[in-house]
């Protein structure tokens, strides 16, 4: 496993919709935590979003972890996938319905594009279930070269998606 000198700020994006949508992301919040390697800076309030591309499909549940990490990408990857495993993540259709789904959308400043992973994440500027979260919990935060966070939600505030005051993820104790 790589591990870096000093820590790094990642973002993760939390989703799901299927089965007991809130269990699975309080599930994954448990499991990146569970380990070293990924310490929690916020966790920002869950939100309720339409599906974004894809079939026809139930709305889902999101949220944004803020974490510092001494996790190479890589590693942070397999973490991550293997939380999408443990809560039945099956990758039959692209953008389809998901137990669990957990994308890294920022790695401090480190950019990368190979088959295995792209940083920042390419399509997180687009996505108001990314964008609003993310400015909730880090209402300064800006992805590379594309711009502030907030600057970037007024292009997506047609998508639907409301906030879930009646649910709120815990950090793991």
């Amino acid at each position: 496993m790589t591990t870096l000198q000093a820590p790094l700020r990642v973002v993760l994006s939390l989703g799901s919709n299927l089965g007991d949508r809130m269990a699975n992301l309080q599930g994954a919040v448990d499991a990146l935590f569970d380990a070293p390697g990924l310490e929690p800076v916020a966790l920002s309030p869950v939100y309720e979003t339409a599906p974004v591309g894809g079939p026809q499909q139930e709305a889902f549940l999101n949220a944004i972890v803020v974490a510092d990490t001494v996790l190479g990408p890589y590693a942070l990857l397999e973490r991550t996938q293997s939380a999408e495993e443990a809560f039945g993540r099956v990758r039959e259709e692209r953008w389809g319905p998901r137990t669990l789904d957990i994308d890294i959308i920022a790695f401090g400043g480190h950019v990368q594009n190979d088959s295995a992973l792209t940083l920042p994440h390419p399509r997180a500027h687009e996505r108001a279930f990314v964008l609003t979260p993310w400015a909730d919990v880090d209402p300064d935060a800006a992805i590379g070269e594309r711009g502030a966070v907030r600057d970037l939600l007024a292009v997506v505030e047609g998508q639907e998606l409301h906030r879930r005051d009646d649910l709120v993820l815990r950090l793991p104790d």
